[in-house]
């Protein structure tokens, strides 16, 4: 388990902690919170260099980001771990707000944010973050080696759906990579659920230089119809959606994350609608 009160102790001498609580875990992070306002998130795959990286990003997209996303406290180096604290951001993540209502205004927030964050110039952020350019092939081989692990789990009625997608050859990849946060899953995503306002986006270890139609397609796989993908690139964004819900719905089942399962299958129903065509 990580050292938090050590973390503080070295990058803020003389704070006085008075609660230390798990907040989460991911298969990437592990996160706490501190006397309820500060966040400590710890990399399970520790590379400080990584994480100094994410620390200075954030810092050079506050003048472009739309919505609140994390103000760095304190970094790796000041830590003397893998780990970097951020004072905590309003509202609850949507993963855990399935009730809130005008679900269609996020989505349209989403949307918007996605829009400004594919638009930053390229030259701001390659010192700060890599490609991201999996061949589309290899994600939909990906997904069918996670399909045996799940495939009990699934209706019957939509089993042929995905082995018929499993087999089929994945659409063209993009002409071009932009930047983007490239994991903007309802997890990722805080609101406060009396207002449905985007309070933050959290979580940006995995941003990078990748296909625009990712970041939209876990959107259309988290929200539905209320978040269909732009026309430009719907087809790898509902490819991506397929592929990345056996994923979600595995790490549901194993890790015991019951709200990742009961959103993965709820999915089902307009990722591989019925009988009707492939889209």
């Amino acid at each position: 388990m990580p050292d938090v009160r050590s973390a503080l102790a070295s990058a803020l001498p003389g704070f006085a902690v008075e609660s230390v609580s798990l907040l989460g875990e991911g298969l990437d992070n592990v996160a706490f919170e501190v006397n309820n306002d500060l966040l400590v998130r710890f990399s399970r795959s520790p590379d400080p260099d990584r994480t100094m990286r994410e620390v200075r990003l954030l810092t050079a997209l506050r003048p472009f980001s739309p919505l609140p996303i994390p103000e760095p406290v304190f970094g790796p180096a000041e830590a003397g771990q893998d780990c970097f604290a951020y004072r905590k951001l309003p509202g609850v993540p949507l993963l855990d707000a399935p009730a809130c209502e005008n679900q269609e205004r996020i989505a349209a927030t989403l949307a918007g944010f996605l829009r400004t964050l594919h638009a930053v110039p390229v030259e701001r952020v390659r010192d700060l973050v890599g490609p991201d350019d999996q061949p589309l092939p290899e994600w939909r081989d990906d997904a069918a080696e996670t399909f045996p692990l799940v495939a009990d789990r699934i209706p019957a009625r939509f089993r042929r759906r995905v082995e018929t997608f499993l087999t089929a050859a994945p659409p063209a990849g993009p002409a071009t990579l932009v930047f983007s946060h490239n994991d903007l899953g309802i997890e990722h995503v805080l609101v406060d659920p009396r207002t449905s306002a985007v309070t933050g986006i959290i979580d940006w270890s995995d941003a990078a230089l990748t296909d625009p139609a990712y970041d939209f397609g876990l959107l259309f796989r988290d929200l539905g119809p209320l978040a269909p993908p732009p026309a430009e690139f719907r087809e790898r964004a509902v490819f991506y959606a397929r592929c990345s819900v056996l994923e979600d719905l595995a790490y549901g089942i194993e890790a015991g994350r019951r709200r990742y399962a009961e959103k993965s299958l709820a999915a089902l129903e307009w990722l591989f609608p019925g009988d009707g065509p492939m889209t």
